[in-house]
């Protein structure tokens, strides 16, 4: 038997005369000198029934109406706040998501929200392989979709392939003409959902029919609107292979115990084809039907091993399951399985699945500590915020009887959604005098009301006696209501040197 060599790999591929994914056949033509980059080569998936086709199905059901619903999900605020319960308020500084209501200087909690995702996304890779790629990325779910859609018009595989390369009629016009008004308002929906995230959805929609919508707003829409018909519609695979980072940093996320979708050559070799009534003995369960080829939206063969392209879909595993049960051999030829465990067998020892070590152990630790940060932080988080700016010019101002005054100004930033009336102290001077314009200086507190979600400017004159001390003394101030508080370091200027 003759044994053609995969040069990506360095071993052995496929026998002589066996069928070549299209991915392969882009890396052939690329080894012969055909160039850094090849021309797209056409995949047409079959479609195929099964466990894991159904888990994609409601998977893609399940995040594209959460994409498409929650901007139309009401939340009440008072004092005329946003009522939207998922809005990035550009206009008005705000992200509101349900009961939180984070500021622009609160951003840290999206940085840790991102540092949580990579955590979960590096633990799961570890453990299960490129899940996320095969079942929840956008790419995968618009693709899949757009797929759905070709099917109902140019039917499965074989029906694609003979009306591409039919010449043109009115009855291919008619389908191609159909699929692609569909593909537009799909990608159509995706850009205006989009948009919905940053402005108020029921406003906007109104406004975006008439042309008074945010110039912003026609243009993401646009802008998601091509790239969603171009990436879902065109590209598909060469997204994932050529655009996208994640394959090339996963490879260094995974090793010999990741469950990933495996063709499991220890019971699958030697290949060959089986008539009904020949004895199993002496051969493998594969009987090279290439099933799981023809299936694959990457186009590749995973009897191949471990390849870039391979997204862990478990179409193959779908469709290979089925032929087993025709040929009355069990399930699982292609399943999730682990290098390490396919190598056990092999050498005729018992498998071993480890899903606790030291990687998943450290992903594991490091996604528990940033997500305790993260909620402590939350619960943590205070209402008032504030800050103080000293007066320069002058820094101090000497009265008739000898004491001191500096000025002040007060920044207190209330994150509630309602009035909050605080208390102004000023700690560290003893005998020391606040006064606010227009009022009379008094020994106690300052109240200042601050409206909800708002910031205020509160102007503060601190009186020292005469025959303070000298030079600049620290000094903080102090706000507070009846739940929270908030402090800030200033000095007093005594006007006196040291």
């Amino acid at each position: 038997m003759t044994v053609v060599i995969d040069r990506t790999k360095g071993q052995p591929a496929r026998a002589a005369g066996e069928p070549v994914s299209a991915a392969a056949r882009v890396r052939a033509k690329a080894a012969r000198g055909g160039g850094l980059y090849q021309p797209r080569v056409p995949i047409y998936p079959k479609l195929v029934h099964g466990r894991w086709r159904a888990i994609k199905w409601a998977m893609l059901i399940l995040t594209l109406t959460i994409y498409w619903v929650t901007p139309w999900i009401r939340w009440a605020r008072p004092n005329g706040l946003p009522q939207q319960a998922v809005l990035v308020d550009f206009a008005g500084g705000r992200f509101y998501f349900f009961g939180i209501q984070l500021w622009p200087q609160e951003v840290y909690f999206i940085t840790g929200l991102l540092v949580m995702a990579a955590m979960a996304l590096f633990l799961v890779s570890a453990l299960f392989g490129r899940l996320w790629c095969g079942y929840a990325c956008p790419q995968t779910v618009w693709t899949d979709l757009f797929i759905y859609v070709e099917r109902a018009f140019e039917g499965d595989r074989n029906a694609r392939m003979r009306l591409d390369a039919a010449p043109w009629s009115f009855d291919k016009l008619w389908r191609k003409t159909g699929k692609h008004a569909v593909w537009l308002g799909i990608a159509f929906g995706t850009g205006g959902a989009w948009i919905f995230y940053f402005h108020d959805a029921p406003t906007l929609i109104r406004g975006f029919w008439v042309g008074q919508a945010a110039v912003t707003a026609y243009i993401f829409c646009a802008l998601l609107t091509v790239t969603t018909y171009v990436f879902a519609g065109f590209t598909r695979e060469q997204v994932c292979i050529y655009m996208c980072p994640w394959p090339r940093i996963q490879g260094a996320m995974l090793d010999q115990h990741s469950l990933q979708i495996t063709y499991r050559a220890d019971r699958g070799e030697a290949r060959g084809p089986h008539k009904k009534g020949e004895t199993w003995e002496g051969r493998g369960d594969c009987i090279d039907c290439n099933a799981c080829v023809v299936v694959c939206p990457m186009g590749i063969d995973i009897r191949d091993g471990a390849q870039l392209e391979c997204i862990n879909c478990g179409l193959c595993a779908d469709a290979c399951d089925e032929i087993m049960d025709k040929v009355g051999r069990p399930r699982g030829l292609i399943a999730y399985d682990t290098d390490a465990a396919v190598a056990a067998r092999a050498g005729g020892k018992p498998a071993v699945y480890k899903l606790v070590r030291p990687r998943t152990l450290y992903y594991a630790g490091a996604l528990s500590l940033v997500s305790a940060l993260m909620l402590w932080g939350l619960t943590h988080r205070s209402v008032l915020e504030l800050h103080v700016l000293r007066d320069r010019t002058p820094m101090y101002v000497r009265m008739q009887d000898g004491s001191v005054r500096d000025g002040y100004t007060l920044k207190i930033a209330n994150r509630t959604f309602y009035p909050q009336t605080v208390a102004v102290a000023f700690r560290g001077l003893n005998g020391v005098q606040l006064k606010t314009p227009g009022a009379p200086a008094t020994t106690g507190d300052v109240l200042v009301t601050v409206e909800p979600n708002a910031v205020r400017s509160a102007r503060i004159f601190v009186i020292a006696p005469p025959g303070g001390p000298s030079g600049d003394t620290p000094a903080t101030f102090i706000v507070r209501d009846r739940h929270d508080r908030a402090s800030a370091q200033t000095v007093f200027d005594s006007g006196v040197p040291k």
